[in-house]
């Protein structure tokens, strides 16, 4: 039986700004441990074909992302060497159950799929692949699992799963047919459902073969089935990527794979009708980092209780979320606070208050503000380049181009650019020359003239770019080739 992992990784995480920012969700951020969440996710599944006892293969994972993250994606998927079966483009959002359609459509031989979002922490790997193996065992007899997670608190931020009575499964033992989803209830309620024992948390996580999926929506939503195969059908590849189709894929409903399909499921008439939902407990350290207190939550902590990242000093301070991207960050006589710090915001908040951060967000985007959409360090396809000043008439960049990357033929109306380069050697087209430079070396381009700049080496090209000129907007650039499909 193969297993084919499919990583949902379309969310922009607004409240964890001002790290997680729309064009660099938290799913591209290292927020616990070396690797980003992504990484984690994708190295989630390492060991099971083990546990599995030779029973199930593993493939290459599947991930559906925004078409804005693409090249971050791909990147972050090379640097732990994992190979993508497909990297399916969206270009907007539509909820998670048009994207598992389109990677129920992408795959062959009917594999099981493995739903996974790409913003979650399991802390317990082993109780995790245990659950995954049990979520197998399920699939092969044709039901729809889910995983609930076993409630710690009261929790009212998570929607909730009601077990029912046990599945006749003999592998999957902790198995329950799912009696009901339920919303995210008041905190009163909440309590009660963890006294009972019969609720757990919905996770997003979930297994069925593609074709069970497939069979299931097209008998509650066929308007989307049919929109998700006209996008499939229509899109193209590119590159490393498979986009869909525009138009079709922007005229799907926007629905959750819960809303569309599974809560339908936990109705009597629907299981007697061929589908079955199934729900796996799950205890293993689970938490979706949905606020920064929940990232305070999952992560070691000091004698006095304070989580510590960067050049941070805490003077009787306790119960605290300090983190320094880019300054020195000192916190003085404040308990439960969390402090964040980037290169270009600074959010202080009460732990209590951390859901709060949206209003932030929401302000930053009604005033027309960048800093919601991106950091001041932007990636690109072949690199990055961090804006380190600005004035009137002028900008200043440092720019790192990755070995063997290339900016796009380009020119610009309303700007020049001075470039030195600080360390590497660059390759610089500009009008019809050629030439090279090196450290301590540097070029000048005028207003309108076509240039391009290429790293021919081994090691990072950085250099600096000042520019100056009546307008220096990222929308004056005219692209006439692109490595990267962008002209």
């Amino acid at each position: 039986m193969n297993i084919q992992p499919v990583i949902l990784s379309g969310g922009s995480g607004t409240r964890l700004w001002p790290m997680s920012r729309e064009h660099y969700p938290k799913q591209l951020l290292s927020l616990v441990g070396d690797k980003t969440m992504l990484q984690a996710t994708v190295r989630r599944l390492d060991g099971l074909e083990a546990i599995m006892g030779g029973q199930g293969k593993m493939l290459d994972p599947v991930v559906v992302c925004n078409e804005e993250h693409r090249f971050l994606v791909a990147e972050q998927l090379r640097q732990i060497g994992s190979k993508a079966a497909a990297i399916i483009l969206e270009p907007a959002g539509r909820n998670t159950a048009p994207a598992l359609t389109l990677a129920a459509l992408s795959v062959a031989d009917d594999p099981v799929l493995l739903v996974m979002p790409a913003d979650h922490v399991i802390q317990d790997h082993d109780a995790f692949l245990a659950a995954v193996a049990q979520g197998v065992a399920l699939a092969g007899q044709g039901c729809l699992a889910t995983f609930g997670i076993v409630p710690g608190r009261a929790e009212t931020g998570y929607g909730y799963i009601r077990q029912g009575s046990a599945t006749d499964v003999p592998d999957a033992p902790q198995a329950r047919h799912v009696a009901a989803f339920v919303e995210k209830p008041d905190a009163a309620t909440a309590a009660q459902y963890c006294a009972s024992g019969q609720y757990l948390w919905n996770s997003g996580i979930f297994m069925m073969h593609a074709s069970v999926w497939l069979r299931e929506l097209s008998k509650f939503r066929p308007d989307m089935v049919q929109a998700c195969e006209a996008a499939w059908q229509c899109g193209k590849r590119d590159y490393d990527f498979f986009r869909v189709d525009k138009a079709a894929f922007l005229a799907c409903p926007s629905d959750s794979i819960d809303y569309a399909v599974m809560e339908k499921l936990a109705s009597s008439d629907a299981a007697h009708d061929g589908g079955r939902a199934a729900v796996i407990p799950l205890d293993a350290g689970w938490s979706d980092v949905g606020a920064w207190a929940a990232l305070w939550d999952v992560s070691d902590k000091d004698e006095a209780g304070n989580v510590v990242k960067g050049d941070v000093y805490a003077h009787e301070t306790r119960n605290a979320l300090l983190l320094a991207e880019h300054r020195f960050l000192a916190c003085v006589g404040l308990d439960d606070v969390i402090v964040i710090e980037t290169p270009d915001a600074v959010m202080v908040a009460h732990q209590n208050r951390a859901q709060d951060v949206k209003h932030i967000v929401a302000h930053l985007k009604g005033n027309q503000r960048s800093e919601y959409l991106a950091h001041r360090k932007v990636f690109r396809p072949w690199g990055n380049y961090d804006s380190i000043d600005n004035g009137e008439r002028f900008q200043v960049k440092r720019i790192v181009v990755n070995p063997g990357g290339t900016l796009s033929l380009q020119m610009h109306h309303h700007r020049a650019e001075h470039w030195i380069v600080v360390r590497g050697t660059a390759r610089v087209t500009r009008g019809e020359e050629v030439f090279l430079l090196t450290e301590n070396q540097s070029t000048y381009i005028p207003i309108g003239v076509s240039h391009r700049l290429e790293n021919p080496g081994a090691i990072p090209l950085e250099l600096i770019e000042v520019q100056s000129g009546s307008y220096l907007g990222e929308d004056d650039i005219v692209r006439f080739e692109d490595t990267y499909g962008r002209s």
